[in-house]
């Protein structure tokens, strides 16, 4: 079923509303879809390069409005409505173990989730649910969502069609080592 759905969604980077939908899917998924905005994504900035910045830009406004969305779920619904999907998701534990992050650690936590392969909703979701500073979420979340997105968008604009194996197999590493030099970042700061 889930190959199905993504199926669907790649499908709809050639439909001539392809941008409407790539928005539709950026902000679902970061509330409640399962299906990463990639997958329309990469196919949309390979068939037009010239328009790939414009894509990432769609995808980061959409996500982090989507993002607000799954705050709001998670600050005013989290057992009506979070809880059944975080469950549906494998993830019934994930909020203890954000709370816990974000009581040690607070933005960092977003920055690096927000990079690497976690499904983002997970992090909108808990993040309302543990009441965390909303200014501190959102700035984090167009920070997180713009790199990915325009990074994405940079690698295929400049080198077309032979990135996409790499993007497909590799990009999470990328988006990781990100991750983890923005902590180093942080370590550096706060320690030296």
């Amino acid at each position: 079923m889930l190959r199905a759905l993504y199926d669907r969604v790649l499908a709809l980077s050639a439909h001539r509303h392809a941008g409407r939908y790539l928005a539709a899917v950026s902000f679902a998924e970061s509330s409640v879809f399962p299906i990463p905005p990639d997958a329309m994504l990469v196919p949309m900035c390979l068939a037009r390069p010239d328009r790939a910045y414009r894509y990432a830009l769609t995808c980061t406004i959409a996500s982090v409005l989507g993002g607000i969305a799954g705050y709001l779920i998670g600050f005013f619904l989290f057992e009506a409505l979070a809880e059944p999907v975080l469950r549906a998701y494998g993830h019934a534990d994930a909020l203890a173990r954000f709370q816990g992050w974000y009581d040690r650690w607070g933005a960092l936590v977003i920055l690096v989730k927000g990079l690497t392969p976690i499904p983002y909703k997970l992090v909108t979701i808990a993040s309302g649910a543990a009441k965390f500073d909303f200014a501190v979420f959102l700035a984090a979340s167009v920070v997180t969502r713009g790199a990915r997105f325009f990074l994405l968008a940079a690698l295929l604009r400049r080198f077309g069609p032979p990135i996409r194996d790499f993007i497909e197999r590799r990009l999470t590493l990328v988006t990781t080592g990100a991750a983890v030099a923005v902590v180093l970042g942080f370590v550096a700061l706060r320690y030296l």
